[in-house]
């Protein structure tokens, strides 16, 4: 939970609120309606009572997490880039309005020690794929054989969302599975 909001702000129900939706929302129709179900409120009270803690800065964003393994994206790499900086915030926005890239970020470099300051996320179905991607981005580049590196993944960390609880059976519900697993490492 965000560290600069006094406990006493949150309620019982706003916990039990909470400890579900951090394990994510059901795949259903009306999520919020089965969450409700879950925890004895109505669909408008979940979305009324979520809508008041973002206002809150309690739940500071709600998105999707893509579990990209099981839809068969079996490779994704990390590419960082070697820019000089006037060139970071144009390279940036033309690559990251390409549909295959679903993260780019600029990042402070250490000169001696990691030069790279833009980073761009690409996943693709094999890792000859993800390179054809790549050499995209290369063509687009404003430098004749840019400094870069195209770092793959051999392992999964983390692929959930906000945890507000460290153990969820404290409050109201089972430990996410999420939190009892071992990385998946990439096949």
């Amino acid at each position: 939970m965000n560290s600069n909001i006094a406990p006493s702000t949150v309620t019982k129900e706003d916990r039990k609120l909470l400890a579900v939706i951090q394990s994510g929302l059901p795949l259903v129709s009306h999520p919020y309606a089965e969450v409700g179900k879950r925890i004895g409120m109505s669909e408008d009270e979940v979305i009324e009572r979520t809508l008041q803690l973002q206002q809150k800065g309690i739940i500071r964003r709600m998105g999707i997490i893509v579990h990209h393994r099981p839809l068969g994206y079996n490779a994704n790499a990390m590419v960082v880039w070697n820019l000089p900086a006037k060139l970071v915030d144009s390279f940036g926005e033309q690559v990251s309005a390409l549909e295959f890239v679903t993260l780019c970020y600029q990042r402070k470099p250490d000169e001696e020690m990691w030069p790279y300051n833009l980073y761009t996320m690409i996943h693709g179905k094999d890792r000859d794929s993800v390179m054809e991607k790549v050499d995209s981005l290369l063509a687009l580049s404003p430098i004749k054989n840019i400094d870069h590196k195209v770092l793959f993944s051999s392992r999964r960390f983390k692929q959930h969302g906000a945890r507000y609880f460290a153990d969820n059976s404290k409050n109201g519900g089972p430990a996410p599975a999420s939190l009892q697993s071992k990385p998946e490492p990439c096949r």
